[in-house]
């Protein structure tokens, strides 16, 4: 059953530039505070969603084209949001549950640490302080960052869809790739990450295969309310 759910949103996603990694829930909540479980029993199947470079050409531009009419508030918040629904359509005979990167819960966490999830399924090495063996931040506080074997830091992590009617005991955990290996590296992708973000120079801590576009690049460098206009939108 998950290799039939797995091939099906393969097919439906990997076209609009979107990667879906099979994972089990108890995976996920075994490495968290109780406080951030995931409210299923831990052999239920889930996928966490990835967006790679491609996602900006492939389903961005034509999901704004197509929907130019209606009211628009996030352009990429709402075409993920627009496609992941499908995936309900794609298993009418499934219950299927979203959850999305930017929703919080009423206590204003949020709905699921995207970060943890892509480790966890294997789809990108979340790279922490205590990968660290000689931290030289002493009392800062520093955040981690995944990092994707093929794209680096040049893609994001948008979304789960939970199979809460299939359970998967026998599901295999894979490893993420530890692409960022050396200590010097990782303590360079921290530093970068954490006190030069803005410059996306932590992106490129590996070798990648494809990068944002030059386009894309000027489209998440611009402020929220700026963007309309590159993407030839009237607010």
């Amino acid at each position: 059953m998950e290799r039939r759910v797995a091939e099906g949103l393969r097919g439906m996603l990997g076209p609009l530039g979107l990667e879906a990694h099979a994972f089990k829930v108890g995976w996920y909540n075994a490495v968290l505070q109780p406080a951030f479980h995931l409210p299923y029993p831990d052999d239920t199947l889930a996928f966490v969603v990835l967006s790679m470079p491609s996602m900006f050409d492939k389903a961005l531009k034509p999901f704004v084209n197509k929907e130019r009419l209606k009211v628009i508030r996030d352009p990429v918040d709402q075409c993920v949001s627009h496609h992941l629904s499908r995936v309900k359509e794609k298993f009418p005979d499934q219950r299927v549950d979203v959850m999305f990167d930017y929703e919080m819960l009423p206590s204003r966490k949020p709905k699921f640490l995207a970060q943890t999830a892509a480790h966890v399924a294997g789809a990108a090495y979340y790279y922490q302080r205590k990968d660290i063996k000689c931290d030289p931040w002493g009392k800062k506080k520093i955040f981690g960052v995944c990092i994707h074997p093929k794209y680096g830091g040049w893609f994001a992590i948008r979304g789960l869809l939970l199979f809460p009617d299939i359970q998967v005991p026998f599901l295999e955990q894979p490893a993420p790739v530890d692409c960022v290996s050396t200590e010097e590296k990782r303590i360079e992708l921290l530093e970068q990450f954490n006190f030069h973000w803005q410059d996306g120079r932590y992106r490129d801590i590996i070798e990648v295969k494809e990068r944002y576009s030059e386009e894309q690049k000027a489209y998440f460098a611009t402020p929220p309310a700026e963007r309309f206009r590159l993407l030839g939108l009237s607010q």
